[in-house]
């Protein structure tokens, strides 16, 4: 089984015209997926619960008839909990302790302090009211994303939860389900795509509205979160997966054949990026990639990846290496290089990044700890990895005493001056201890 992948070189004089494409934005969003996702965020806006049963009838293949079809009873979680077996119910619970233990680290502390006027001053942080979280299912059934996403929300005190989950052709699974049994969402339920996203961002009869939605998904819930950010606040564009592997030689080929793939068989639109110095390294974990396609269920999937995004670039050094990483912002970074650690402090735009040859992508996903909900299409150069700050907003205090009122009152006057805004400078003025005197 041949392999078809793009080969770069640093060096060639082609190179930033093949690089850019390979970067391109507007090859990466479909026009037409975004024209669609706007009328379908419409519909739903506008006919609320009967276009979205209409659209998950259509796109999902569901049976359903009423809306009354689309949540997901809190029994069903439970039932299927019981239904795994002692193994998965322990494993699940090790990814939610951990996930748990990682977050409850990031927990801000609010400020509060006295200046020399003695005014009061600091800042207070309080959860958002309702969270919504998309789960991808379809292709594959990811119910690590719901431990990953909700459990960083319950931690930050979201009072209310909700999920929204494709259940095509009436199925979901027992996993997915019993992830929603541990991290007890206020409301799940079986709606996927841009109706999804749809729903919650404006609310429908069944569906209450978010004040913010995370979660990845493909190009159409890409699509459809930035369609619909600003009435409702989402945490980045966490579209289709992305790997960008720099090595040097010094890990074995076959492991970093397998974290290209594990990117690569998400779906078609996913992007492995493998940047090396090394061109017979390039050549070594081609060669394995084309050997462990022949054990893969996923080849095809992993294949159509790897021809459409997937590169392979040759640089002259690791230092290139890193800054090509740089320009690209990609959401996973594993550093399969001697030495890594080192290197961290020269990465300046990842999502994560992933240290040495036994950190592999695939702990990130399901055990480490942090969230695997992460900043694609290079978003990572100012975006970050999903957190409890996401569902968290902090707020300015400001307790001005009489004394503070008179010092700060002349400045802030004159600056209002100074921008045209009178009524601004009068507001602070009519505090000054000798307003009276001076009028």
């Amino acid at each position: 089984m041949s392999i078809v992948i793009r080969r770069l070189d640093s060096r060639a004089p082609e190179f930033e015209t093949e690089f850019s494409a390979l970067l391109d934005w507007s090859n990466r969003e479909n026009p037409e997926i975004v024209t669609e996702a706007r009328r379908i965020i419409s519909a739903v806006r506008e006919e609320g619960d009967d276009a979205l049963v209409r659209f998950t009838r259509e796109f999902d293949n569901r049976d359903i008839r009423i809306a009354g079809d689309l949540p997901i009873s809190h029994e069903s979680m439970a039932e299927a909990w019981a239904r795994l077996t002692i193994s998965e119910r322990d494993t699940m619970r090790v990814a939610a302790d951990r996930i748990r233990t990682y977050h409850e680290r990031q927990l801000p502390v609010d400020t509060d302090f006295t200046d020399e006027f003695g005014n009061r001053l600091g800042s207070r942080t309080t959860p958002i009211a309702r969270a919504g979280a998309y789960v991808p299912s379809g292709q594959a059934s990811y119910p690590s994303t719901v431990l990953m996403t909700l459990i960083p929300a319950k931690i930050a005190g979201v009072p209310e939860t909700i999920v929204a989950v494709p259940t095509p052709n009436d199925e979901i699974s027992d996993h997915i389900l019993a992830a929603l049994h541990l991290v007890e969402p206020t409301f799940a339920f079986g709606i996927g795509g841009a109706q999804a996203i749809a729903a919650m961002a404006f609310g429908t009869d069944t569906v209450p509205a978010v004040d913010k939605i995370v979660g990845p998904g493909g190009d159409w819930v890409a699509a459809a979160k930035k369609l619909v950010f600003g009435p409702v606040g989402i945490e980045s564009i966490a579209g289709p997966s992305e790997i960008l592997v720099i090595a040097d030689g010094s890990v074995d080929p076959s492991w970093t054949a397998w974290d290209l793939m594990s990117q690569a068989e998400h779906d078609a639109s996913a992007q492995a990026i493998l940047v090396s110095p090394s061109s017979r390294y390039l050549d070594d974990v081609a060669a394995q990639i084309e050997i462990q396609l022949q054990s893969t269920p996923r080849a095809d999937i992993i294949q159509k990846s790897l021809a459409q995004r997937g590169a392979f670039i040759r640089t002259t050094s690791i230092d290139e290496a890193i800054s090509i990483s740089n320009r690209v912002a990609p959401e996973h970074l594993q550093l399969a290089i001697e030495d890594a650690r080192d290197h961290t402090t020269n990465i300046k735009h990842a999502g994560a990044i992933f240290v040495g040859q036994f950190s592999a992508e695939t702990f990130g996903d399901y055990v480490a700890g942090p969230s695997h909900v992460l900043p694609t299409f290079g978003t990572a150069r100012y975006a970050s990895v999903l957190s409890v700050h996401d569902f968290m907003k902090r707020t300015s205090i400001i307790d001005i005493t009489e004394s503070g009122a008179d010092a700060l009152g002349r400045v802030a006057s004159r600056l209002a001056e100074v921008e045209g805004l009178h009524a601004h400078a009068e507001a602070a003025r009519v505090r000054l201890l000798n307003y009276d005197d001076n009028r």
